[in-house]
């Protein structure tokens, strides 16, 4: 059967891609001279309450090209084939990494696909590969869907907090824009690994409120996901929200994963969805 692999920070949750033979590998997270590995010697609450017991702000690092390697010729004893989807290559060096492995790596074929998407945005796109595999989809089949579901993938979010964002210096527009935007509680977006702008609301609660707005107008949710960072209670309201909105929807709530928090601080709330083709 076909493998799937993708990073840690498409955050899927770890029974999900236990369930379906997921194999993630762990970003770094970095907290001044001190390194981790996402999920495997640090995982997600206690990278928020070290979050609150320290000054320097974390950042992410993408592993070398030879843990993605050392997966492929690992999985290649399994299998001849393996689809490896990654975060969006404008942000991140994880694509450029797992790219050198997989042109090295020569026992199996490798499809590599850059998602444009980043957290489950992302993470989905992983998902539906591996379903694919499991009902015994081709390399050329999965392949045509992953690249499908780019268009119809989104991520929006709320963020309580400009400042990670501002800090770590990755999205064009916050320099233009940080000084009429440190009053706000802005919502943000990604597609086709772009970072957008779409509200700047006075408070959250209103800014929450735009945010179901714009989900409600993409139409129905093929899949979708509340994640937060940090911030369940919030995550529970957006989700009660959302499910009088979509009530088909099957409520999913989990906690964002260390890189994507880095970049929005404690405190945001978002969707990762997929809309219906």
């Amino acid at each position: 059967m076909i493998r799937v692999v993708t990073d840690s920070t498409a955050d899927i949750p770890a029974e999900m891609a236990a369930s379906l033979g997921i194999t993630v590998v762990p970003c770094y997270v970095v907290f001044g001279s001190e390194s981790y590995l996402d999920g495997v010697e640090l995982t997600r609450q206690q990278y928020y309450d070290k979050l609150l017991t320290t000054r320097t702000l974390p950042t992410t690092a993408a592993p070398p090209p030879a843990f993605y390697e050392e997966v492929y010729r690992r999985l290649a004893e399994e299998t001849d084939e393996i689809v490896s989807i990654h975060l969006t290559s404008r942000y991140s060096g994880l694509y450029s990494s797992a790219a050198v492995a997989a042109r090295d790596a020569t026992e199996a074929r490798i499809a590599l696909i850059d998602s444009g998407q980043i957290t489950m945005g992302y993470g989905w796109m992983a998902v539906a590969a591996a379903e694919a595999a499991q009902r015994g989809g081709t390399l050329e089949e999965i392949v045509a869907l992953v690249e499908g579901m780019k268009t119809r993938s989104w991520v929006l979010a709320v963020l309580d907090t400009l400042e990670f964002l501002r800090r770590g210096g990755r999205v064009d527009w916050m320099v233009a824009m940080i000084g009429t935007l440190l009053r706000v509680k802005p919502m943000v977006g990604v597609r086709l690994g772009e970072v957008k702008l779409f509200e700047r609301a006075r408070t959250l609660e209103r800014s929450v409120g735009r945010l179901l707005v714009r989900i409600q107008a993409l139409g129905p949710l093929e899949r979708a996901i509340v994640l937060h960072a940090n911030a369940p209670e919030l995550a529970e309201r957006v989700a009660d929200q959302l499910q009088a909105i979509f009530p088909n929807w099957e409520p999913l709530i989990d906690q964002a994963g260390v890189a994507i928090a880095s970049h929005v601080g404690p405190g945001a709330v978002g969707i990762a969805c997929v809309t219906a083709g």
